[in-house]
């Protein structure tokens, strides 16, 4: 319990800490001022201040926030000029993140999706290179051989590739089985290749077979581990996030039928108690499969940031948006009360799906959807 808590702490302050940072690093290459760059969530518990910037530790350690001048009126005041622009000297003015043209806001909030994107890519595209992915081709190899089977006489072994039956030429699992379940009862010989060695057995697949096991009683895949290079990498990579991206989009789709329809949310939409029992469960199976993990949540939090919910950065995206559409900057007022009503309908959301996670958590329930 301790290390999966202490893992989906490190984790998801990583992935907020990233998405932060794009914020950060974009808001200071154009010159915006930023006020604070905190780890953790508020009460401060210290900071250190560099130039203008007060760089903090907080006590809640999850996340954490960039503070921008100006930010307050992010989607870019009235047409008349307010009382705290008057305020302003000509020079702060310039640097207030309300101030900046469209483009210039538009690139620090987008920023943080960007990065959670970057993250995610950079991860995926690590592992293509040194543990590989699995995809299918066109050879068939033994993955398990049950003891006392026909396969376990014909001494066949884990690793080796199945080339032929009876002299023809097999690529698929699927015609193997149709195969062998069509002999049965009557000798075939298989071609194998063993160590870059050919050769043929014979073996008799069985009429009658043991609860669990096939005619043959071998196991057989058709998929293979590639590995790519390392400047190959990150193109499948990038594709990879993309395609986990949209399965993110439909998958938010569901949930919100599921939620109004049903009342209830899908199977394998998970909260933050879900979260961390998946966070626990990955770590079990090691630092790849942690890794990945780490991946899928970037990607969910690019997709979530992304939305045009009030509240997020898509939110603060789409007011930029109908600015320039418009040409009419958005009266910060009427920008307040829809964050304000977005911010309480994603923690109504949130709680929801936390009620949920706990329901299936107590009830021994697993969170990943099981055929």
């Amino acid at each position: 319990m301790i290390v999966t808590i202490i893992a989906f702490v490190v984790i998801l302050s990583i992935l907020v800490l990233i998405h932060e940072l794009g914020h950060f690093l974009v808001a200071k290459k154009l010159n915006i001022k930023v006020e604070e760059f905190g780890f953790g969530f508020p009460p401060r518990v210290f900071g250190i201040k560099r130039g203008e910037t007060l760089y903090s530790i907080n006590l809640l350690p999850v996340g954490g926030f960039v503070k921008l001048f100006g930010e307050d009126a992010a989607g870019g005041g009235s047409v008349k000029q307010t009382r705290k622009e008057k305020e302003l000297s000509a020079a702060m003015l310039k640097r207030a993140f309300f101030a900046r043209p469209i483009w210039q806001r538009f690139a620090v909030v987008v920023a943080g999706v960007v990065m959670n994107f970057l993250l995610a890519v950079i991860i995926i595209s690590y592992l293509f290179a040194v543990q590989g992915v699995a995809v299918p081709s066109d050879t068939i190899h033994v993955t398990d051989v049950q003891k006392g089977s026909p396969a376990a006489a014909a001494n066949l072994k884990v690793g080796d590739e199945i080339t032929t039956i009876n002299g023809k030429r097999i690529t698929s699992t699927d015609e193997f089985i149709s195969t062998v379940r069509k002999s049965g009862g009557k000798e075939i010989s298989l071609g194998i290749e063993s160590s870059g060695k050919a050769s043929n057995v014979i073996l008799t697949p069985r009429i009658n077979t043991p609860e669990g096991q096939g005619p043959v009683g071998v196991g057989i895949s058709n998929v293979t581990i590639k590995k790519y290079a390392w400047w190959q990498a990150p193109f499948y990579g990038t594709l990879e996030a993309l395609k986990f991206s949209w399965l993110i989009f439909a998958g938010l789709g569901q949930m919100v039928a599921g939620l109004v329809t049903k009342g209830a949310a899908p199977e394998g939409v998970a909260g933050p108690v879900g979260v961390a029992q998946l966070t626990g469960q990955a770590v079990s199976y090691g630092v790849n499969a942690t890794l990945w993990f780490a991946a899928l949540l970037s990607i969910n939090l690019a997709v979530l940031n992304v939305l045009p919910i009030p509240a997020l950065d898509g939110g603060r995206l789409f007011f930029i948006i109908i600015e320039f559409v418009t040409r009419r900057k958005i009266n910060p007022k009427y920008e307040g009360y829809a964050h304000a009503v977005g911010l309480a309908l994603l923690l109504t959301l949130m709680v929801v799906i936390t009620v949920f996670d706990i329901v299936r958590v107590a009830s021994g329930q697993s969170l990943i959807p099981t055929n």
